[in-house]
Order: structure tokens, then sequence, then C-alpha cells
């Protein structure tokens, strides 16, 4: 990927209408260049739509990923484990049609297991679910998103290790790493997360990366909610500066409440910065 996008988690505040394809029209106007398709609640966009929105990214060269459903735990058993896999699934199938290159997806809480069983439970599904998807031909990566709370699955170690299945890869949270322990929040400890990507998965995993961030707010057992960047203690200007100092390439979704404000914030950060 050329360079490094900025965009939102999802249709833009300021967009005339609500739906995605409003949403691509108007990441467009702001001078951003990516959108997240948010299918938190569930995939309900149909496949015409999905063919609707490739077109229109294709067009205004939007770059397109997908966020799955918030309810998956691939840690688990029966039925809520048949509708975690249905769920990553559904949202690369409809995702594909749309020219996304990503699913984001929350894989999963440790519960009563060891880190290392649940580590491995996960693996396994993983691996299942992208054997369905080739046999599907889905071309999309599936990215493990870094989480915000220790009872969830997800921290960096996991997260870049679980690459070790082919087609998945990390999704960086960089708010989630810092509310993880009230840590990650300078200059110095982006540099060392950055350097851990590129230690895992060498130059080829800094020129593809996919990014959340916003403010947030936490406690002692993480992420509570997310906030403005500036009702929060998160240096986003510090972060934007790491970027750059390691020229690093992909996208990077903002998920803040105010959505484009603080997505065109970081985007004007990094651009004015030097290293």
């Amino acid at each position: 990927m050329e360079g490094l996008l900025f965009g939102t988690a999802g249709t833009p505040i300021s967009s005339n209408g609500t739906g995605s394809l409003s949403g691509i029209k108007r990441v467009h106007e702001l001078g951003l260049g990516c959108m997240e398709l948010e299918f938190v609640r569930g995939v309900k966009m149909g496949e015409d739509t999905a063919r609707k929105v490739s077109v229109l990214a294709k067009k205004l060269y939007i770059g397109l990923s997908v966020h799955a459903p918030y309810y998956i735990n691939l840690n688990s058993e029966g039925e809520t484990l048949q509708k975690s896999r249905e769920r990553i699934l559904n949202s690369a199938r409809i995702g594909h049609i749309c020219g996304a290159g990503s699913v984001v997806v929350h894989a999963g809480f440790i519960q009563k297991n060891s880190r290392h069983d649940a580590y491995e439970k996960i693996k396994n599904e993983l691996i299942q679910i992208r054997e369905q998807m080739d046999s599907e031909s889905i071309n999309i990566a599936l990215r493990i998103e870094t989480m915000g709370r220790i009872s969830q699955f997800g921290n960096l170690d996991e997260v870049l290790a679980i690459t070790e299945v082919t087609g998945i890869l990390p999704c960086i949270d960089f708010s989630h790493l810092h509310a993880l322990y009230g840590k990650n929040n300078s200059r110095e400890e982006f540099s060392d997360i950055l350097t851990n990507i590129e230690n895992k998965l060498g130059r080829n995993g800094l020129d593809n990366m996919h990014i959340h961030v916003s403010g947030i707010e936490y406690t002692p057992k993480g992420e509570k909610k997310h906030l403005e960047f500036e009702a929060s203690d998160f240096k986003y200007k510090e972060l934007a500066r790491s970027f750059l100092e390691f020229n690093i390439k992909g996208i990077v979704i903002c998920e803040s409440p105010n959505l484009e404000i603080d997505a065109l914030k970081l985007k004007k950060e990094f651009e004015d910065s030097t290293v």
C-alpha cells in the first residue's frame, strides 16, 4: 500500500445520510482516504449494496475495511462458537464483494482457560475459518485486534504470534494498548510497539498496517469507553510522529466519538510532523 491513509470507523457524522455509500462520498469530500464498514451489530449489508460500495470506493480511491460483529468468541463451544464462525465468514463474504482489504475481528475471551490454551483454541478455529474462506475464494485478510481488557484475547504478543496462521494479520489499536495497563502512551513506547511489529513481521508488516485509534477512558481493568482526543490523556501527537519516524503505510481508522474531526486532526498532525 502506498502511503498512510486516514479515515473513520463508519459513516462520518457530517454525512448527508447514514449509509455506507453516503459515508464513502463524505470521506472523499473531507479529504480522508479510507473508511471502515461497521458490521458490529450484525452483517446487514446485502450483495447488491456491497457491489455498489465497491464501485464507488474504487471511483473515489477510498480504501475500505470491515469490522466484524462484536459478538464473537472463538474460545467457546456449541452455538456460541458456531455463530462466531458464521459472523466472521459472513463479514468476509460481504467485505470481499465490497473490495475491502481486511476484516477486523475481536477474537474472544480468556474465560477459565489459561492464556496459552485460549491461544491454541482460537488459533485452531482461525485455521478452519481460513480454510473455508479459501474454498470460497474469499481473498481478504482477517485481522485480530489488540484489545483493551485483560479478560480479552488480544494483547500485543498474542496478536503478533497468531499471524503464524496464514491469512491472519494484526489490527493494532494503540488506544486499547494504552488502556490495558495505562502505559504505551509515549513516543518511546509507541516506537517499541512498532519495533516489535517489524521484528515479528519484517518491513512488510510496517508497510501493510491496519490501525485503530481514539481517545480512551480506562480503569485498572482496562478500557471503559472511547473519548475524543482532547477529552483523554492519549498522546496522539506523539503517535503521529512515531508513524512518520517508522515510515509506516496502510490504514488508520479513527474511533473517537467525533470520528472525522479527530481523523482529520491526526492526519494533519502526521502531515505537519517532522521526525
